[in-house]
């Protein structure tokens, strides 16, 4: 018996996980209105693959009363409160952290994993420690492992956060660089993963073709770290090349009515606003270059599904230096460093056709989905049997 099967025979009485992730109904079910990002979409592809090898799998999510399915895809839901549910200020204790409380024991798991930097990871410790429940913690972005916690707001949210990442049992990390800013900062250890990604590698980027624009798209949130207004300003600029905008606001806000204002006024910019994920493939494959110009990012889903289609990757967010040192597009610190790296690989085809092949490489080397998942299977196998005092 190798090592792996050593694991799984000393977890197999006890194989269940909950996924608590409050938004990611939409993504589990695929017919309500809440929002569903690279992070839903994840945890949604981790749970139903982890289902599919026999372990018992549930997701914490918000209500809907317009989506009442108890299960999908071999996921057990459970519900906490509805997101408007109770008065401002007093229903951050009741219903949010009492019906969070109740969803986690209803879950009933052997761990419980969390991936996102907020209090919410607080809230699931506090509850976890004194019932011997490990919590494994999936660092989705950078800010998160600053001590400094610049991404949260209020002392609250910071105190819970503080918390949690103190006293999780497991954190999992998508860069070197995340693992040293942790150990720094918060004197803790945790092992980096590689994310799996479903991917689109059936929708092919083609190579330059004589006579076409050059097109680069962008996929994300509108909100001011996304920072979309830079791909306007790299329209203006940039009058000869084509820009697609896929996204949309999660809310309201003076920033994204100032950047949905402009859609308009620039004729080499195309705003598609949101559309279903399986749509995704053909505006990757169309995209000469994929850019990203958020002010930080921990390693986004989007560079991944690019990748799976040979779509190179413009950024200002390079995780450990990958996009430069494996050839998969360029990093540039700056709106001129982005304008002068479009205009690079738009006149250059030969890079251009290099760095499609080392994008469909290096996403079949590392990112496809079984693989991937295998080596997190494994580190909740280790969980499992270091919280039954296996070795």
């Amino acid at each position: 018996m190798d090592g792996t099967e050593e694991k799984k025979g000393a977890a197999r009485s006890g194989r269940s996980i909950c996924f608590v992730a409050h938004n990611a109904l939409a993504a589990l079910t695929g017919r309500n209105r809440q929002h569903a990002g690279g992070i839903e979409r994840q945890q949604t592809t981790m749970a139903t693959w982890l289902a599919s090898r026999g372990w018992d799998v549930s997701m914490i999510v918000w209500d809907d009363p317009e989506d009442t399915a108890t299960a999908a895809q071999g996921v057990r839901i459970v519900r906490l409160c509805s997101l408007d549910d109770g008065l401002p200020v007093l229903r951050f204790f009741h219903p949010r952290w009492t019906s969070l409380n109740a969803a986690l024991a209803e879950a009933d798991a052997d761990i419980y994993y969390y991936n996102c930097g907020d209090l919410g990871l607080g809230q699931i410790v506090a509850w976890a420690r004194g019932r011997n429940k490990p919590v494994v913690f999936s660092v989705p972005s950078d800010p998160d492992c600053d001590p400094e916690l610049p991404a949260l707001g209020s002392l609250r949210e910071k105190m819970l956060y503080r918390y949690g990442v103190k006293r999780c049992d497991h954190i999992i990390v998508q860069s070197e660089k995340q693992r040293a800013m942790l150990r720094s900062g918060f004197a803790r250890q945790s092992v980096p993963l590689r994310m799996p990604c479903v991917g689109f590698s059936d929708a092919v980027s083609g190579e330059q073709q004589d006579g076409e624009r050059f097109n680069v798209l962008w996929v994300g949130r509108i909100s001011a770290e996304k920072r979309p207004d830079w791909v306007q300003e790299l329209a203006r600029q940039l009058p000869d090349i084509d820009f697609t905008i896929i996204g949309g606001p999660n809310r309201d806000s003076d920033y994204s009515r100032r950047v949905l204002s402009d859609e308009e006024a620039l004729p080499n910019v195309a705003f598609v606003g949101r559309i279903a994920h399986e749509d995704m493939g053909p505006y990757y494959a169309r995209a000469n270059a994929l850019i990203c110009t958020s002010v930080y990012e921990g390693f986004p889903n989007v560079f991944l599904e690019a990748w799976s289609t040979g779509t190179p990757v413009i950024t200002t967010c390079d995780p450990d230096g990958l996009v430069q040192s494996e050839g998969l597009g360029y990093a540039a610190d700056d709106l001129a460093g982005l304008a002068e790296a479009i205009g690079r690989l738009h006149k250059d085809p030969d890079q251009h056709a290099r760095m499609c092949t080392a994008s469909r490489r290096y996403f079949d080397h590392n990112h496809r989905l079984d693989p991937a998942m295998e080596a997190f299977e494994n580190c909740f196998y280790d969980v499992l049997n270091n919280n039954n005092g296996g070795s």
